[in-house]
C-alpha cells in the first residue's frame, strides 16, 4: 500500500476549517513578520490550516468529535477502515497551512492521542505539505497507543531550517490485526519542551558505486535520535536537515542534498546537523560508463514487441520500478540522444518492471532480448511473469521462470562490456503461459547496471 502524498484531495469539512483572517499582515505577499503560530488543532483548526487526505486513503476518514476530547470541547476523529473497505485502504493525510510558518521557536510537535483499542500508531510526522516536493519531512513510527489519552512528541531535527513550513502535521494509520479502528487526536501544537535533549544525528554508512555523470540520492539514510524524558526516540527525516560535505568535490559534489558524481576516484560524504557531526558516512566510488551505447538492433520492427528501445516503438510500461528491494533506484541515463535504464544498488536484491496495463501476448514470439552493461559483478538474473487468462497477479494461473547468467552460462555474464542477452523463450521452461506477460524482474550482485533494447521478437 503506497501512502505517499502523490495525490491531493482537499476535504470539504466546513468553512471553519480554513479560517482566513482579514488582517492584511497575514496576506502571503507580506512575509514579514514571520508567522510563528504554534496551533494546528485545539478545539478548531489553527489559522489557515486545512486537511488534505492522501491518495488511496479513506477520504472521509476524518471528522470532528464533540464527545471525545483531551481538553476543551472537541477532538479529531480518524475512522481507520477494515481490510477490503472500498472507500480506502487506510486513514491518512496532511494538515497544511496556506501561509508558511516559522517553526524556529519550537523544538517539537506535541499532540494527544487515544484509540478504540491498543494499537501501534503507524506513522506521524511534520514537514509533509502534500505537494510531493517536501524537503523537511520528519516522522516517528510504531508509537504505542492505548484507550487512554497519552501525549506524543515529535522532536524537530533542526527547527531553524523551517522558516516557511506549510506541512504542519501528517498521519497515516492502516487496519491492524485484521480489522479497523478509531483514533482520536487532540491539542496538536508546536512546543518548546525541556524534556528533549541530546540530539545524535546519523548518516547511514554505505558504499555506493555510481557512474560518472549520475547522481546518488541520500534520502532514507538520515535520522536523529533524541533523549525525550530520558528515553531515546529516533526521528527518521529527510536529508534537508543536514549539511553535507565531500572529501573530494572533483569526484563527488553535493547540490540540494543530491550527490553528483563528476569524476574518477573515490570520495567520502559526511554530514552535520547544525554544528553536530553526524555519525556515519557515504563512500562514493565512481565508475566510468561504457564509451558507446548498446548496439543498435537490426530486426524488422514488424517482428518486435518492444518494452524499451530507441530503435523501435515501445508499449507503455507502467513502471520500471513497480516493486522490489528498498534502496534500489532507476533513472534514465543518456548517451547523447540514446537512452538506457540505469539501476543503482541492484546488488541489494531485485527490482520489478510492470506492464499490466499493456500485457504482452508473446505467443508468436521466439526470444526475449535485452542489452546489459555492468562494471562489476558475477551474476545477473532475468525473470518473466505471465498473469494467465484472468490477467491479474495471484489469480491462481500465473506462471513464471527465472534465468541466471554467470561465468558458466551461455552467453556468460561478462562485466565491463555490453552483453546482448537474446534468450529463447523456450528456455523459460516455467513460463507455460505467454499470452499475458506482465512483469520483468531483474536481480544480481552488481551495484549498478545499464539496461537497453528490451523486447520480445521472432
Amino acid at each position: 500500500m503506497t501512502r505517499k502524498s502523490l495525490s491531493r484531495f482537499a476535504l470539504s469539512l466546513g468553512a471553519s476549517w480554513f479560517a482566513v483572517t482579514g488582517c492584511s499582515r497575514d496576506m502571503p505577499t507580506e512575509p514579514w513578520p514571520p508567522n510563528i503560530d504554534p496551533i494546528v488543532f485545539t478545539d478548531t483548526f489553527g489559522a489557515q490550516v486545512g486537511f488534505q487526505a492522501f491518495g488511496g486513503s479513506k477520504l472521509d476518514a476524518l471528522s470532528i468529535d464533540l464527545t471525545e476530547r483531551h481538553s476543551g470541547t472537541s477532538s479529531l476523529k480518524f475512522t481507520v477502515p477494515a481490510p477490503g473497505d472500498p472507500t480506502g485502504g487506510y486513514a491518512g493525510g496532511a494538515f497544511v497551512t496556506s501561509r508558511g510558518r516559522s517553526l524556529a521557536p519550537y523544538n517539537a510537535l506535541s499532540f494527544w492521542v487515544k484509540a478504540s483499542r491498543p494499537v501501534s500508531l503507524e506513522t506521524v510526522g511534520i514537514g509533509n505539505d502534500n505537494t510531493g516536493t517536501s524537503k523537511f519531512e520528519a516522522k516517528r513510527t510504531g508509537i504505542p497507543v492505548t484507550t487512554a489519552w497519552s501525549q506524543v512528541l515529535i522532536p524537530i531535527p533542526l527547527s531553524s531550517k523551517l522558516t516557511a513550513e506549510k506541512g504542519l502535521f501528517f498521519l497515516a494509520e492502516g487496519p491492524q490485526a485484521g480489522s479497523g479502528l478509531t483514533l482520536w487526536v487532540d491539542d496538536v501544537q508546536f512546543v518548546n519542551s525541556a524534556t528533549i535533549t541530546n540530539p545524535r544525528p546519523t548518516l547511514t554508512s554505505q558504499t555506493v558505486t555510481a557512474l560518472v555523470g549520475s547522481t546518488v540520492d541520500l534520502q532514507g539514510a538520515t535520522r536523529t535520535t533524541f533523549a525525550v524524558g530520558g528515553l531515546d526516540q529516533t526521528v527518521q527525516h529527510m536529508s534537508g536537515y543536514f549539511t553535507f560535505a565531500s572529501s573530494d568535490p572533483a569526484v563527488a559534489s553535493i547540490s540540494s542534498n543530491t550527490v553528483r558524481v563528476l569524476g574518477a576516484g573515490s570520495a567520502t560524504i559526511s554530514a552535520k546537523l547544525g554544528t553536530l557531526e553526524a555519525a556515519g558516512s557515504v563512500t562514493v566510488n565512481s565508475a566510468s560508463p561504457p564509451p558507446t551505447p548498446a548496439p543498435t538492433p537490426t530486426l524488422s520492427a514488424a517482428d518486435v514487441i518492444s518494452l524499451f528501445s530507441d530503435a523501435y516503438p515501445s508499449i507503455a510500461v507502467d513502471s520500471w520500478q513497480k516493486f522490489g528491494t528498498t534502496g534500489i533506484t532507476v533513472e534514465n541515463y543518456a548517451f547523447g540522444s540514446n537512452a538506457a535504464k540505469l539501476y543503482k544498488r541492484l546488488n541489494l536484491g531485485f527490482v520489478g518492471v510492470e506492464f499490466t496495463t499493456n500485457q504482452v501476448n508473446a505467443t508468436l514470439m521466439t526470444h526475449f532480448h535485452l542489452d546489459v552493461w555492468a562494471p562489476t559483478g558475477s551474476v545477473f538474473r532475468v525473470k518473466l511473469v505471465d498473469f494467465g487468462a484472468d490477467g491479474v497477479f495471484g489469480g491462481g494461473n500465473d506462471t513464471q521462470h527465472e534465468i541466471a547468467f554467470d561465468a558458466t552460462s551461455s552467453p556468460p555474464f561478462a562485466p565491463g562490456g555490453w552483453m546482448s542477452l537474446d534468450i529463447p523463450l523456450t528456455n523459460f521452461t516455467g513460463l507455460t503461459g505467454r499470452a499475458h506477460v506482465a512483469q520483468l524482474i531483474l536481480s544480481g550482485d552488481t551495484p549498478i547496471v545499464l539496461v537497453d533494447n528490451v523486447y520480445f521478437h521472432k
